[in-house]
């Protein structure tokens, strides 16, 4: 769909939204499932709502000129949100929740380990490791179902490992766990905004503490480990050079973990949860699948993928531009703004909380024609071209653009393709898919599915 109708921007007094006597309501939505209430709203109110939630008011955004506004025009007027705010008690100041200098400098000291020309070196590595994915699904071939989201987890982790990082992450068992405790904390701090004491005795609170001090010491090692050995290209040996100009090298080496332990949960965690929508979206579409597997058969035939062979995975790539249409791994992008602003004729105040939804808002209707179907044809040239630039975000916009969505591209087509060559994935007679709104969107509970050799 090529339209590109704008928000016309008008001075208005007040943006719609429930009333503020609707606080628990709408609290209550919001604990049931974020992505529902987010639906709800701009279902009710249209492209900009205003949402009560407790001592709190909620700016929520809709239309790509929105976006636009926030993301690129005025960037600089707009600094990380409500979830990434709370996650600083989960994460620390890595690269997703920093802000200013100290984000300048980080990007800065990372920015070289995602350039194109690096990357794409990396391309044996990820092959290698999907053909052992491949060939660990192959072995459950007559067995029972497998977890696909926990074999993404391990692919991505041992891509992380090997490209990034240069340490072996499948020696440490409980990384995917305390993960998981870290996500959870961040996500009840976003909803409390804050406001809970850490150290009360709460299980959820209990595990995150626990989940922190296996991280902090997992990383500790890891840097310890690379410090050891002569310095490379990789992440670690970039954060270690900048620690040892950093005037403080306390501070410094606080800060090596925040990096490391948020590059470690953003690096496997969105690449994964993609991945596994992928699997999910072509079970309910066999019709894509079987154009996906002849893609890559045709593809394989000449050989190992080469940085030029990858090109012809024209129909993969559509897939995975499809998938994060419909389930972006980064769906709610928070922030602040930092002084008085308008956006789209409402005015927002200083210090006001700001949300763009990319999970509505690659679904607005009035930019994709059936935006609730799977359809990989939307992203043939012909059908993208005059599509608003902003209408698709999966990786963010401006300066805050996703720094890894090159790498974590190339991984998802990889292995899209090479599973797709030898394997057909099908879901648990029965199971029900759902979406779970955490720090990124993925699969409630895991995702059981058989496997057979593909025909």
């Amino acid at each position: 769909m090529t339209t590109t109708r704008s928000a016309v921007p008008q001075i208005r007094r007040r943006m719609p939204g429930p009333p503020r006597t609707s606080v628990l309501p709408v609290l209550t939505r919001m604990l049931r499932s974020r992505l529902d209430v987010m639906a709800w709203a701009a279902a009710e109110y249209g492209d900009a709502v205003r949402l009560p939630l407790g001592p709190k008011t909620l700016h929520f955004f809709n239309h790509p000129d929105h976006a636009k506004h926030v993301l690129a025009d005025h960037a600089e007027n707009y600094t990380k949100g409500l979830g990434m705010i709370h996650a600083r008690r989960a994460l620390g100041d890595g690269l997703l929740t920093s802000e200013g200098e100290i984000w300048r400098k980080q990007r800065k000291t990372i920015q070289p380990v995602f350039q194109p020309k690096r990357i794409a070196r990396q391309l044996g590595t990820i092959s290698e490791e999907a053909e052992r994915l491949t060939a660990r699904l192959q072995a459950h071939i007559g067995e029972g179902p497998v977890d696909v989201r926990e074999e993404m987890t391990s692919f991505t982790l041992g891509v992380l490992g090997r490209t990034l990082i240069d340490a072996d992450l499948g020696a440490f068992d409980s990384l995917g766990s305390s993960f998981e405790a870290v996500q959870n904390q961040a996500m009840f701090d976003a909803i409390t905004l804050g406001t809970v004491p850490l150290w009360l005795p709460l299980p959820l609170q209990t595990r995150f503490r626990r989940a922190r001090r296996d991280l902090q010491r997992i990383v500790d090692q890891l840097a310890a480990d690379r410090a050891a050995r002569p310095a490379g290209d990789d992440i670690v040996s970039r954060l270690i050079k900048s620690v040892r100009q950093e005037p403080d090298q306390r501070v410094g080496r606080i800060r090596m973990r925040d990096e490391l332990v948020t590059l470690l949960l953003a690096g496997h965690e969105t690449t994964a949860s993609t991945l596994s929508w992928a699997f999910h979206l072509l079970d309910e579409h066999p019709q894509v699948w079987e154009r996906l597997h002849d893609e890559a058969l045709e593809v394989f035939a000449q050989g190992p993928l080469t940085t030029e062979s990858l090109h012809g995975l024209i129909y993969t790539t559509q897939v995975l531009d499809e998938v994060i249409r419909l389930y972006p791994p980064v769906w709610l992008l928070p922030r602040i703004a930092r002084r008085a602003d308008s956006i789209g004729g409402y005015p927002v105040a200083a210090g006001a909380d700001v949300l763009l939804c990319p999970y509505l808002l690659h679904r607005h209707p009035d930019f994709w024609t059936a935006p609730s179907r799977f359809d990989p044809e939307r992203f043939t040239p012909a059908a993208s071209a005059g599509r608003h630039r902003y209408s698709y975000i999966p990786f963010g916009a401006g300066p805050r653009f996703c720094v890894g969505n090159s790498l974590g591209m190339m991984e998802a087509t990889v292995v899209l393709a090479t599973v797709a060559r030898e394997l057909r994935l099908t879901k648990v007679a029965g199971y029900k898919v759902a979406g779970e709104a955490m720090l990124t969107l993925r699969i409630r509970g895991g995702l059981p599915m058989r496997v057979r050799q593909a025909t």
